[in-house]
């Protein structure tokens, strides 16, 4: 069985990244995580490098814990700073378990260095089916043999 690399989910959906600075609010975070429809960015102030990554859930967090006055506090003060990354030679069976087990939903792809794409755990678990679907597919046309 051949298993499926990181770097062909971004192939097929895409290697944009949406990025915010580190200096914007969480109000702009907000609007960005809206007009995307997204539920995590990646903190960078060129779009190449990673400062951070942070999420509606960090966003919800910090609501909770600190009040209303976080929508006007800059993103660096709610990221997560130590950001696990993959690249896109990983095996997609690997990501899953690191994203099930470490609680991750949204992992940066890095290659040399530079950030080029994003994986959520719907894109592994999307593939995943897909995969299995394949399979299904060979294993039924072989019994129809």
């Amino acid at each position: 069985m051949v298993h499926m690399l990181i770097g062909t989910i971004l192939r097929n959906k895409g290697s944009d990244v949406t990025t915010v600075a580190p200096g914007a609010t969480v109000r702009e975070l907000l609007a960005e995580l809206a007009g995307h429809n997204i539920g995590a960015v990646v903190v960078s102030s060129d779009g190449v490098t990673i400062g951070g990554i942070v999420s509606e859930r960090d966003v919800v967090r910090r609501l909770h814990d600190r009040g209303a006055a976080v929508l006007d506090l800059p993103v660096s003060a709610i990221m997560t700073t130590e950001v696990t990354t993959v690249g896109p030679h990983e095996n997609v069976d690997s990501v899953r378990r690191t994203m099930t087990t470490q609680r991750f939903r949204h992992l940066p792809v890095v290659e040399n260095g530079r950030l080029v794409g994003i994986v959520s755990i719907g894109d592994v678990v999307k593939s995943a089916i897909e995969e299995l679907e394949t399979e299904k597919a060979s294993l039924v046309d072989y019994l129809h043999r």
